[in-house]
């Protein structure tokens, strides 16, 4: 049996089956909780980067890379939210 075949077959059998809660203790809410605080964390890492540009302390290049990192967290955050109150305005049409 070949090493890389082994691997594959490890990574299989240690893998979360399909069944189971994104993650176990929190569920959707934890996750949530953590992808908020990636955002937030990508709009801080951005802002210090702004500054640092502004001091000279960083490449303009930084700059461009943090804002460029800070639009697309925005965006998804715009279009999961439009998602959002989609699923919500399709659930108040339903009838009761």
């Amino acid at each position: 049996m070949e090493l890389k075949s082994l691997s594959a077959v490890q990574n299989y059998t240690s893998a979360k089956p399909a069944t189971s809660p994104i993650d176990g203790e929190g569920g959707a809410g934890a996750t949530l909780k953590g992808i908020a605080g990636d955002f937030a964390a990508t709009l801080a890492k951005s802002e210090q980067t702004a500054q640092e540009t502004m001091m000279g302390n960083a490449d303009p290049h930084a700059l461009v890379q943090a804002l460029a990192q800070t639009e697309l967290a925005v965006e998804t955050a715009v279009n999961v939210r439009n998602k959002v109150v989609e699923a919500y305005q399709e659930i108040l049409r339903m009838p009761v």
